[in-house]
């Protein structure tokens, strides 16, 4: 198995406790709410925290799909959370799985600078494929962006 990494790194004008939140404890219901293409997160095993696995299912190309997403780490005090993608329509055939290492800091006017390293496992020798990285990588960021947007419409939240 190969291990291929990269860096990620995106800011918010929302600050870091608020950001991490809205991302680590209601994005199930906020994504829901702020993304049409997905329809529904579930918890499929466990209680929520690391070692649980979550079905989210979308529609994409006129298609029902799903990803599962382990848990693997959540730290409250320094705003970092550690998933995988372990199954579903996030897997290219070459990859095992992909875990994703996210953490939120102070950014600039009270915002949040948000850093995430990603990890490729990939089956055999394969390499991940350049464009399917690309993809991923927007789909990421789109998600993101919509779950921040949800907390600067909501100022309630």
């Amino acid at each position: 198995m190969g291990v291929f990494t990269f860096e990620q790194e995106t800011t918010s004008t929302v600050a870091p406790a608020k950001l991490y939140k809205a991302v680590v404890h209601d994005a199930d219901d906020i994504i829901v709410k702020a993304v049409d293409e997905i329809k529904s997160v579930e918890i499929v095993e466990g209680n929520g925290g690391p070692g649980s696995i979550k079905k989210l299912n979308f529609v994409e190309g006129g298609q029902n799909l799903y990803v599962l997403h382990k848990i693997e780490a959540i730290d409250e005090a320094n705003f970092g959370y550690n998933y995988s993608i372990v199954g579903g329509a996030g897997i290219p055939d070459t990859v095992e799985k992909i875990s994703f290492e996210a953490k939120l800091f102070e950014g600039p006017n009270g915002g949040s600078i948000g850093k995430m390293t990603v990890k490729y496992h990939t089956k055999g020798d394969a390499k991940p494929v350049e464009k399917e990285v690309e993809e991923g990588k927007a789909k990421g960021d789109a998600l993101f962006k919509a779950i921040e947007g949800y907390v600067l419409a909501n100022p309630n939240y």
